[in-house]
Order: structure tokens, then C-alpha cells, then sequence
């Protein structure tokens, strides 16, 4: 039977498409590749100026209907910026030159190979203990930080009367005023992490309450002096915390204490990014649920007591992300 011309043809064409495809992806490379080499070698901008930068251009020219792109952290990645940001409550990664010239939405890693699969995270044993000593690593307007605590609240009505779980968190402290404190996102962040601290010192019953109050009602207007400063002295009245004494602590020798402590426990267990969890000393590095939490701390009580047997939320409320 004689060859069908048509089938060879169409095989044909088809083997010279994915040449001419091929040649064209490969000189779009070439050309980006020096357009960026070009771009690249301008003037260093400082990072946090470039995420400002990039997340003002996002917003004015790539989003539309009312939402807005919230900046998390700001990095340095293979010679480029690695901006992280919050977008509709969803993660989203942008890169730049350092001259803050070029942005991509994505960067492939080309010798990962196409199979590649992200390795998976190992599980330490867990260290048992008759009462678990469990430690939440945050920073107070990380947003991954505060759906962490909105993870670990229905963990905490469960066991908290059976395992020592606190909210630590990550600073550097360089002197003996508030002033001295630094936090990744700032000033105001650094007076929440003294309020709270403050909070749990004098408030320890009412600490969790503040927390979830805080972050649903205040934590979305924390770039707003005005509205945060509101939003917390109401959340403090309605819950009977008195905000003058809290002020006090946090403004004195007494907050910074209580924050110094959290800054050796944090390079004890070299904590650095919001949020981290350790019990009994181990890094936690399971999901982000309820149940998952319920579950690492459970297996970490040499006699598990009876509030084990109670099954949480396996439904995720938090981004895999940290800042």
C-alpha cells in the first residue's frame, strides 16, 4: 500500500512548527537575557525601596476591581529581589533586578529538570514530656503569623490547661527603650509585639481573646497610626483589659524584658521567620490545621491525656508562606 502523502504532510509541517518554535523561544531568551543583562547594571536600589516601588506599580497598573497587593518581605535571590506579598489572602512571589528596572511574575529553575519534584519536608521525633512546652514563633503583622494563631486557638481551648503553649516573638532588641526594638515590618509592629508580651504578662486569661480580637478587627489597618491605636483601645475595653497599664509595660523596662526574653529563646532555637513552631525544643514542619497542631503536641506527652481523643479541624486557614 502506498504511503498516505497526506499523513506525511501534515507530519511534516508539524516536525519543521516545533523547529521554528523552538528557534523563536530560544532567541526570546537570548534577547531577554541581554535585556536583562542591560537593565540589571544600573544603580542598586535599596530593597525595601524597590518592594515599595514594585508593589505601587502592581497596584496601579496590574490590579483592578477594588483589590490591592499587600507587601510581606522583601529578599535576595541568584542576584535578584524576591518580593513576597499578599494578594485576595493568597501568596504571591515577584522578582526584580536590583536596579528595581525589570519585574517577573515567575522564575524557573531550569536545573531542577522537568520531573523535578519539591523535596518533602522530614519529621523529627518528637521529644516526649509530661507537659509539652510548645512555642509559637511570630511577628505580630506577619500574616502568617496571625493565621497561625488562628490555627493554634481551638488547639489552646483543647489543651491549654495541659501543655505550655505561648506566642513568642521575633525582634531584635538593641537597647533599653522601645525605640531599640526592631521588627521586620516596622515601628508599629514593634509596639504590637510590646503591647501583647505586656498583654500576656498581666492579662494571661485574656491573652488568646485579644489576639483573635485584634487580628480579624485591627491587624487589616495596621499601616493606619490612627485606626490601630483606636481599634486597639477598644478591643482592650471590651475585653476589661486596662490599656494604660499595658501602655506602661510597654513602654518601660518591664516590655523590654519580656521581649529580650523572647529574642534568646528565638536564637536558641533559631526561630527567624514568622511563624515557627517548636514542642519540646523540635521544629514542628507538618501542615498548618488544627488537627495537625493537636496532633504534633499529642505525640509529644509521655501519657497523652484525655483531650487527645478529641478530633479538630483538618481545613487549612493558613498559606504555607512565612515572612
Amino acid at each position: 500500500m502506498a504511503p498516505d502523502s497526506h499523513t506525511g504532510e501534515s507530519t511534516g509541517f508539524f516536525t519543521r512548527g516545533m523547529i521554528l518554535l523552538v528557534a523563536a523561544i530560544l532567541i526570546m531568551i537570548v534577547v531577554l537575557a541581554a535585556g536583562i543583562m542591560q537593565a540589571g547594571q544600573g544603580t542598586v536600589v535599596p530593597p525595601a525601596e524597590c518592594s515599595a516601588k514594585t508593589i505601587s506599580y502592581v497596584n496601579t497598573n496590574l490590579v483592578s476591581g477594588g483589590s490591592a497587593v499587600e507587601p510581606v518581605s522583601v529578599s535576595e535571590s541568584r542576584g535578584l529581589y524576591e518580593i513576597r506579598a499578599l494578594f485576595r489572602s493568597e501568596e504571591i512571589v515577584l522578582y526584580t533586578t536590583k536596579d528595581c528596572t525589570l519585574l517577573f511574575t515567575n522564575i524557573i529553575n531550569m536545573s531542577s529538570g522537568s520531573g523535578a519534584q519539591p523535596a518533602v519536608a522530614e519529621t523529627a521525633a518528637p521529644v516526649k514530656s509530661a507537659r509539652p512546652s510548645v512555642d509559637l514563633y511570630v511577628m505580630s503583622f506577619c500574616p502568617y503569623g496571625t493565621q497561625a494563631e488562628t490555627v493554634m486557638k481551638p488547639v489552646i481551648d483543647l489543651l491549654g490547661s495541659q501543655a505550655d503553649i505561648r506566642v513568642r516573638y521575633i525582634t531584635t532588641v538593641t537597647g533599653a527603650t522601645a525605640g531599640s526594638v526592631d521588627s521586620l515590618h516596622g515601628a508599629p509592629e514593634a509596639q504590637e509585639d510590646l503591647q501583647q508580651v505586656c498583654i500576656n504578662r498581666y492579662y494571661p486569661e485574656k491573652f488568646w481573646a485579644y489576639l483573635t480580637a485584634f487580628n480579624k478587627a485591627c491587624y487589616p489597618s495596621w499601616q493606619n497610626a490612627a485606626v490601630l491605636a483606636s481599634c486597639r483601645q477598644n478591643t482592650t475595653a471590651s475585653l476589661g483589659i486596662d490599656q494604660a497599664k499595658i501602655d506602661t509595660c510597654a513602654g518601660g523596662e518591664e516590655g523590654i524584658a519580656l521581649l529580650k526574653a523572647d529574642e534568646a529563646a528565638s536564637a536558641k532555637d533559631r526561630a527567624t521567620a514568622s511563624p515557627m513552631l517548636f514542642i519540646n525544643g523540635v521544629k514542628y514542619s507538618g501542615a498548618r490545621t488544627p488537627e495537625a497542631f493537636r496532633q504534633a503536641i499529642c505525640n509529644s506527652f509521655e501519657t497523652a491525656p484525655a483531650e487527645c481523643s478529641t478530633v479538630l479541624s483538618s481545613t487549612s486557614a493558613s498559606a504555607s508562606g512565612s515572612c
